[in-house]
């Protein structure tokens, strides 16, 4: 791993550190003893369902990537699909915006002989439609129970507008480039030279430069896949999936502590709120957002200690659990391929 990574990584443990501080800090009648009892009587069946979907959280990316390696004639196994989602979930939890998810995963893809031009097109596509999955549910989610929105404080509610705005407009955006990436790019180079003019940003030969380049890889990507109408379908639904399976965590361990069914639903609803929220912000795996935004939803239904409680178990399943059994899978990954290149260069 290189010092970029390391560095990443620990910047996102100190992050993670701080934000269960802060979400302890917030229960005064909160205790190690307390937590344990928690844990204790909720029920176990509920529990290993709430593991299983953050498995599945795993296993529906791997599912989404090798459908779509396997329209371009690559026959990859879904043990290797894992381990390319696992690298794209774990490094895009410890970096800002997720941007070394994609670079992480595509240097696996390309190690067992993938192309580079794959590669890129099959994790922009995935990514595509990640984003436009969450964005559906997050529509479902006002419409199916607005109030939940309305209980959410003025900061939260702030911070969820945000993110329906910044995911509705990446929607429509590869959209638009699939149908007029021409128009798309013009709009962009657009608004590049307004803010030169502006004096808000520097260097824009540079911009425009990696500018080609994006719209360069989504013009390839909407022409590789042309045509490929019943993968695009499937790919979606992999990736919707993935996203409900994640939602439902916080959910299903409320249904382990004894809760009912309609408070199961408010609780799903809320973390779908928490979702598009947390999306708003360059922040590695959402961190702190996503504690203070799913606290400030599940105060309006349960008791503050209680909510505590909640969203540290459902957190650390749904998130730190799911981001060190990938970093492990990584890990495996690497040390595995990298024997097996040591074995070949002695033979």
């Amino acid at each position: 791993m290189r010092k970029k990574e390391v560095r990443w990584s620990l910047i996102a443990f100190a992050i993670a550190a701080i934000s269960i501080v802060a979400v302890v800090s917030q229960a005064r009648n909160l205790s190690f003893d307390g937590f344990m009892d928690f844990l204790a009587n909720s029920d176990p069946i509920w529990l290993i369902l709430s593991f299983a979907c953050m498995a599945c959280f795993i296993a529906f990316e791997a599912l989404g990537l090798c459908r779509i390696l396997h329209a371009f004639g690559y026959r990859v196994r879904f043990r290797t699909g894992c381990l390319y989602a696992a690298s794209d979930i774990y490094f895009s939890a410890i970096t800002p915006s997720a941007s070394g998810g994609q670079p992480a995963s595509a240097f696996f893809m390309v190690g067992d002989g993938i192309s580079g031009a794959v590669s890129t097109v099959a994790l922009l596509l995935n990514l595509i439609m990640y984003t436009i999955s969450i964005m559906i549910v997050g529509v479902f989610a006002i419409l199916e129970n607005p109030i939940r929105f309305l209980q959410f404080g003025v900061i939260s509610k702030v911070l969820i507008v945000i993110g329906y705005i910044v995911l509705g407009t990446l929607t429509a955006s590869f959209l638009l480039l699939f149908h007029k990436a021409g128009a798309m790019h013009s709009l962009c180079d657009g608004v590049l030279t307004f803010m030169e003019k502006l004096h808000l940003i520097r260097k824009v030969e540079k911009k425009r430069a990696k500018l080609k380049k994006v719209m360069d890889d989504y013009t390839a990507c909407a022409a590789m896949v042309s045509g490929q109408r019943k993968m695009l379908i499937q790919v979606f639904f992999f990736n919707f999936f993935q996203r409900v399976f994640q939602i439902s965590v916080p959910a299903i361990v409320f249904l382990a502590t004894g809760g009912t069914l309609k408070g199961a639903a408010d609780v799903w609803s809320i973390q779908s709120f928490v979702t598009i929220g947390s999306s708003c912000l360059p922040i590695p795996g959402a961190m702190g957002v996503s504690d203070y935004l799913l606290l400030d939803g599940l105060g309006g239904i349960v008791s503050d200690e209680f909510a505590i409680r909640l969203e540290l178990v459902s957190r650390s399943i749904s998130f730190y659990s799911c981001v060190l059994i990938s970093a492990a899978m990584v890990l495996f990954g690497y040390i595995r391929r990298k024997n097996r290149v040591g074995e070949d260069d002695a033979d």
